[in-house]
């Protein structure tokens, strides 16, 4: 089972956050993907750009934190973080 924690910060605080599943034979990329999608579709959410630095964050530590500078609109939150926190 994949398991991937989304949360959104505001001023320090965790304002929002869900844990996504995958159970499909699909690679861990695309379960990461498909996870995003799903809470940015939940959240009425722009999907995020990876930044080079979202990429290095994501290899090193499997997490990463998009701020506003990987979204093309405002966002009216600091950041949004995701977490693998268990995979198959």
């Amino acid at each position: 089972m994949f398991r991937m924690w989304c949360k959104m910060w505001k001023s320090g605080r965790l304002i929002k956050d869900k844990t996504v599943c995958n159970a499909e034979p699909v690679n861990r990329t695309r379960k990461i993907f498909d996870g995003i999608d799903e809470v940015c579709r939940e959240w009425d959410l722009a999907k995020p750009i990876w930044l080079q630095a979202n990429i290095r964050d994501f290899q090193t530590h499997s997490r990463t934190r998009f701020n506003q500078d990987c979204f093309a609109e405002t966002i009216p939150f600091d950041f949004l973080e995701i977490h693998v926190i268990e995979e198959d």
